[in-house]
């Protein structure tokens, strides 16, 4: 086969064939199809689509790139979650704990993050001691002594997604459902679990900006999950605010601790009870209910064991900012909006993300929200606050935040936080 006849055939609309899939993508990763190349097809796919056969075909093919991860019999059923990613999203770092003291095993493979959205790994980067990377038999012996590990992905794993996904990034090809949905299924499905749910953000903070278009992208990898045998639900959740009230590092494992000892914001607790109570339904769990496991403290103590089995200290004092500033209220009224992209990109710039993945991250930068959405509050008032380490990002992160906080003579409300589900 050629690449040029390939890349004609998705060019003029075509079917790509499974022989074409298969070959098209292992030659690329081997590096016989240049980036020039691949970079002409993920357009033309981006232009003119791939029905479900032809993306399960393509997430196939990803997968048989790599390694599937086999972690044998750890004593409960493994079930994973993924999400789409947002601002304040620290809904993992509760969640894990919280199903595995429910009786499941959650093999959480986590990334970091790039521009405004945040990373599961920095943030807990943040706990002193914590190890990201694990080998496989690691993993295995961490589920099966506690039932929950958050780490890298090992370098074995669908290799085609991590050279196709950089080279997406730089071509203008990243919004591709087909080829989104594929990267995201065949990492999650190369990692063998039972069963998979998928938290696919909806609004301004998210990668899919209206219903439509994040429910086709939810509906397409529920379709894979099944094409391939594994059990997959979506919730399509709300993003046009930023999740509880701290963004940044340090700041949303301290509160990712506090919905762990029973407390925290009402919206974290609302997802992460939503997700586990899905989770343990892929995984044939009954009887269970994962409110009251949440306020009871017994995932805080799975928490305590998840980050010490990998070398953290979870009573350690977490990283805090040398220099904090506040955004006042302009004018009495009612907080009408607060922008989950605006106040992502702030938390980016005051140190709590990185532009290119090879750039460092501050722990202790980001966000605080003080109010929240529909409150009413008078002139002067601290709505938010910055932390940095480098005080001349503050005027850059002010900059952003210019239009994104709303104050309103209007009752304000936000939307429901979940959506809708999606099953198969």
């Amino acid at each position: 086969m050629h690449a040029v006849e390939v890349i004609h055939s998705k060019r003029d609309g075509h079917r790509l064939t499974d022989e074409q899939i298969d070959w098209v993508v292992a030659a690329y990763t081997r590096g016989d199809v240049a980036d020039e190349q691949m970079a002409a097809l993920a357009m033309a796919i981006l232009l003119n689509g791939m029905d479900a056969g032809e993306i399960a075909r393509w997430t196939q093919a990803m997968i048989d790139s790599g390694e599937v991860l086999s972690f044998g019999d750890v004593g409960r059923p493994l079930v994973d979650k993924h999400s789409t990613g947002g601002v304040g999203d620290k809904i993992t770092l509760p969640l894990a704990p919280l199903v595995a003291a429910c009786g499941a095993a959650v093999p959480q493979l986590s990334g970091r993050g790039l521009g405004h959205t945040g990373g599961t790994l920095d943030k807990l980067e943040a706990i002193p001691g914590w190890r990201a990377c694990l080998t496989q038999e690691e993993i295995a012996t961490q589920l099966a002594d506690v039932g929950a590990v958050v780490c890298a992905t090992t370098p074995t794993l669908a290799p085609a997604d991590r050279k196709l996904y950089a080279l997406r990034d730089v071509t203008g090809t990243v919004e591709s459902i087909p080829l989104i949905a594929s990267s995201i299924m065949s990492k999650k499905i190369a990692e063998g679990t039972d069963g998979l749910v998928l938290d696919v953000k909806v609004g301004s903070g998210a990668f899919m900006k209206t219903p439509e278009r994040a429910r086709e992208l939810a509906e397409t990898m529920v379709a894979i999950g099944s094409a391939h045998g594994l059990a997959t639900t979506a919730l399509l959740t709300d993003m046009s605010v930023p999740l509880g009230r701290a963004v940044g590092n340090a700041l949303e494992v301290a509160e990712a601790v506090e919905v762990l000892r029973g407390g925290g914001p009402a919206d974290v607790v609302e997802l992460t009870v939503a997700l586990a109570r899905e989770m343990l339904a892929l995984a044939g769990i009954t009887g269970v209910d994962p409110a009251q496991v949440l306020a009871s403290g017994q995932a805080y103590e799975v928490w305590e064991r998840m980050i010490a089995a990998q070398g953290g200290d979870p009573s350690a004092p977490l990283p805090t900012a040398s220099h904090v500033e506040e955004l006042v209220a302009e004018r009495s009224g009612v907080l009408a909006r607060l922008d989950a992209y605006a106040v992502g990109v702030a938390g980016w710039r005051l140190g709590a993300g990185r532009a290119r993945k090879e750039d460092a991250v501050q722990a202790a930068a980001g966000v605080r929200l003080l109010v929240d959405v529909g409150a009413e509050v008078e002139a002067g008032q601290p709505l938010l606050e910055l932390h940095t380490d480098t005080p001349q990002a503050v005027d850059g992160a002010r900059a952003a935040l210019a239009g994104g906080v709303v104050i309103s003579d209007e009752p304000a409300a936000r939307p429901p936080l979940v959506m809708d589900t999606i099953r198969p």
